[in-house]
């Protein structure tokens, strides 16, 4: 007899689309890989037929590493191209600054340079901020730029904002790392080739998400530009994210790109964050949403919002989220594959219903 399942199937939450469950197409790729036996470490089938899609998407040049999640894609991804006293310029707000517990800093011994940019989105002047000081013994030298898309606030870079900071940092010696945890969403957002805003323009080294698209624990770091980056081999086995039976690894991500799934799971998310934002718009312009303001436009799958605390206390409590920053009120609402239309209008109803008691 099956074991029953100890969750709610039907409870949905607007916190992060990290709480979605597998998709049902990775599942039935998962059950397809299975059986029989494979050579263990990456010298299976799955694995190479995932090289081969990732070039067919990437250039030809491409090279694909699957790892179990997005801290070791980025930290593996930063280690892999600069020296042990090089530094990393990024946004304030960047994941490998905020939210992986120094990880970044303290596995590899590089430097994280930190620049303010209100938006999430660095740009050329923003990084000229602290591009200085190479051949200066006191100062970590500024070697790699690292940038998220989508970013943590929501935003979208451009195909040719991508190329113009691709273009600054090599003009100076400096390599480039994209943080893709949700760059599905972006290129659904876009409506351009995954080439197009990554290989094309001049990105170095990708981390290519999968978890926060319907993989069961799986991300990739993808080299673009084989001449900037190095070890890779070694640095994944050392750093503890080289999978054993990686043919479910791989089998996974082949999954999203076997009949654009992961461009249509994201785009679906996409969707659902423009209807929730669309319905609240409209309640601000009536009135009916005493209180509600927003902080971002944002493309993709997440809605910034600010709120008295008291009424997002009362909201979480029967719909789950995350404060952003508790100190001005601001809150975020993610949506994943498979938020659906019903559960965006009930969490309308929620927040009108609070904000109005």
């Amino acid at each position: 007899m099956p074991t029953p399942p100890l969750h709610d199937p039907d409870w949905r939450t607007f916190a992060s689309d990290n709480y979605a469950g597998v998709h049902p197409e990775v599942l039935a790729a998962l059950a397809t890989a299975n059986g029989g036996h494979q050579v263990a470490y990456g010298e299976d089938r799955y694995t190479a037929r995932l090289t081969e899609v990732i070039r067919e998407h990437f250039g030809a040049r491409a090279d694909v590493f699957p790892v179990f999640n997005g801290t070791g894609a980025n930290v593996i991804s930063l280690t892999s191209v600069l020296p042990r006293w090089g530094a990393v310029i990024t946004a304030t707000t960047a994941h490998i600054n905020t939210d992986e517990a120094g990880a970044p800093e303290r596995m590899t011994g590089i430097k994280l340079l930190t620049v303010p940019a209100p938006d999430g989105k660095l740009t050329p002047e923003l990084i000229a901020r602290e591009a200085w000081g190479w051949g200066n013994e006191h100062r970590a030298q500024p070697l790699a730029v690292s940038i998220t898309q989508t970013t943590e606030l929501g935003t979208l870079y451009s195909v040719d904002e991508v190329r113009a900071i691709c273009d600054f940092a090599h003009e100076h010696g400096m390599a480039v790392h994209m943080d893709g945890s949700r760059l599905w969403n972006a290129a659904a957002a876009l409506g351009a080739p995954l080439s197009a805003f990554t290989t094309d323009a001049g990105v170095d080294v990708l981390s290519l998400g999968g978890t926060k698209n319907g993989l069961l624990g799986v991300e990739a770091v993808v080299v673009l530009n084989p001449e900037r980056v190095t070890g890779l081999v070694y640095l994944r086995k050392l750093t503890m994210q080289l999978s054993s039976k990686m043919r479910f690894a791989s089998a996974q991500l082949l999954a999203l790109f076997d009949d654009d799934l992961g461009r249509r799971s994201a785009a679906h998310s996409n969707a659902m964050a423009r209807r929730l934002r669309s319905a609240l718009d409209a309640g601000v312009a009536d009135g009916s949403l005493p209180g509600l303001a927003f902080t971002q436009d944002s493309p993709v799958n997440a809605v910034f919002a600010t709120l008295p605390t008291d009424a997002a206390d009362r909201i979480r409590a029967r719909t789950r989220f995350y404060d952003w920053n508790r100190a001005r009120g601001e809150v975020r609402w993610m949506t994943a594959w498979d938020t659906t239309e019903d559960d965006v209008d009930r969490f309308v109803e929620i927040i009108g219903e609070e904000l109005r008691r």
